[in-house]
């Protein structure tokens, strides 16, 4: 299913949205070295509950994973890139850290994540791949137009993320979201351009580059849901939720 807004959607779109970047922002103000991911998760929980929203995760259960996910947000650390599940570890210095958040409000939802470094340490490997995963996201943002394809997102994400060194795994990429969190179309994370579903006013897109730092093989860990790399190399993930209008790409997840 793919879903076009009208402008009272895309106006609880944006609001949905900004709570979902603000989140965030305040999630990663409060991680400091020590702090436990099962913390990181209640929190979520408060503020999501807080705002009178409700989580895409606590009663997800794709036909991927071993449901329901029974957690408001997705924590991933290090070699861990996708569908992190919370669980009782304390963050060291230096760990790498992906917070990935979707939320519902008023009937629409929004999706959005961010990788950071925890502490003061800042290995180069990690800067690294925070970096091309937030360039790649930017260059797709900007490929995103009125009468571009599908095809032209992923094809500026994938170029940024191969001209950085990194192999591209096209299991998991960027969606279609509205009323739901995870629709049609599906944007992977490399492409060739002019190919694809044609992009028209209204249309939301979760984009999501991600990318391991040398492989291109994915693992499941013994949780039935925390995607990690097969070598155990550092990985990141970098995600807004963009709305498709007249004018060109606009985020919506970005904190008011």
């Amino acid at each position: 299913m793919i879903e076009i807004l009208n402008p009272d959607e895309l106006a609880r779109a944006r609001e949905t949205g900004a709570l979902v970047g603000g989140i965030l922002r305040s999630l990663k103000s409060r991680v400091t070295v020590g702090t436990n991911l099962l913390d990181i998760d209640d929190w979520a929980e408060t503020m999501i509950v807080g705002a009178g929203a409700q989580s895409c995760y606590v009663d997800y259960a794709p036909s991927f994973g071993r449901g329901p996910f029974g957690h408001h947000i997705c924590t991933a650390v290090n070699d861990a890139v996708l569908h992190g599940l919370p669980h009782d570890y304390a963050l060291a210095d230096g760990d790498l850290l992906t917070l990935d958040l979707a939320v519902s409000l008023h009937g629409v939802a929004a999706d959005s994540a961010i990788s950071f470094v925890v502490g003061a340490s800042q290995p180069p490997e990690s800067v690294a791949l925070i970096g091309a995963t937030e360039r790649a996201l930017s260059a797709g943002i900007a490929a995103a137009a009125p009468g571009a394809r599908i095809g032209d997102i992923s094809s500026a994400i994938g170029s940024v993320l191969s001209a950085a060194g990194y192999p591209i795994n096209l299991e998991f990429g960027g969606h279609g979201i509205g009323s739901t969190m995870h629709q049609d179309p599906h944007v992977s994370n490399s492409g060739r351009p002019g190919r694809g579903y044609r992009l028209r006013p209204g249309l939301l897109l979760a984009l999501e580059p991600w990318v391991m730092a040398d492989t291109d093989e994915l693992v499941t860990d013994a949780d039935g849901w925390t995607l990690r790399s097969a070598t155990g190399c550092r990985t990141a993930h970098s995600e807004h939720t963009i709305a498709i209008t007249a004018g060109g790409a606009e985020i919506l997840t970005l904190p008011s």
